[in-house]
């Protein structure tokens, strides 16, 4: 499980920088956010210095508000969801995504610098969803599909999965949530979103 989200961030970071990209597009909004983070790796002075705290709030700020966090956590619970009162659903939302970042943070370590192609999207402007299909190319590594799905908001296009090499991110979190509520209900699936969180601040 930390592994796929390991690999969905850092292939996040894979597109070479562009030149300006129209992110009312669901393929643009995907580009743009790769642009984002690539100019936050590249100018963050901490970051260079080995401390990711600094690069991984500015891409909290900039890149993921952009994920729809709270659809994520729903799909990622699915049944399970309609167990938690309104207060713990926000809360399992700011838990997850806080999982997400502080994983994120990991994967900034090893960025290694990959280059992303990205495939053929046909969306339509009356389309609600999109699929972005994209493939990372590394010299030595198997190339890695990753495919985002989006949908449009209010706010715009958002991400609400990703799925890498086959293997949705929401759909491989459904195990650990379903495992949680059952031992500990709803309140038991937050203490240990928590504890994976301060284990991992801890380690830092």
């Amino acid at each position: 499980m930390k592994k796929l989200a390991i690999l969905l961030f850092t292939l996040l970071l894979a597109a070479p920088v562009r030149a300006a990209v129209d992110t009312s597009t669901p393929e643009g909004m995907i580009k743009g956010l790769s642009d984002e983070v690539l100019t936050i790796l590249k100018t963050d002075p901490d970051l260079k210095k080995g401390d990711v705290k600094s690069a991984v709030a500015q891409i909290d700020a900039k890149v993921l508000t952009h994920f729809n966090f709270r659809h994520m956590t729903s799909l990622a619970m699915g049944k399970e969801w309609r167990k938690a009162t309104p207060a713990q659903q926000d809360t399992l939302v700011k838990e997850f995504k806080d999982l997400l970042v502080r994983t994120y943070s990991n994967a900034l370590t090893v960025y290694r610098n990959p280059t992303i192609v990205f495939k053929t999207s046909r969306v339509t402007p009356t389309d609600a969803d999109a699929l972005v299909r994209t493939q990372v190319l590394q010299p030595g590594n198997t190339p890695a599909d990753i495919d985002y799905h989006l949908e449009k908001t209010p706010a715009g296009w958002q991400v609400f999965d990703v799925v890498v090499a086959g293997v949705s991110l929401v759909t491989n979190y459904r195990d650990y949530f379903t495992q949680e509520v059952s031992r500990g209900g709803v309140e038991g699936a937050i203490a240990s979103m928590r504890n994976k969180n301060e284990t991992q601040d801890k380690g830092k």
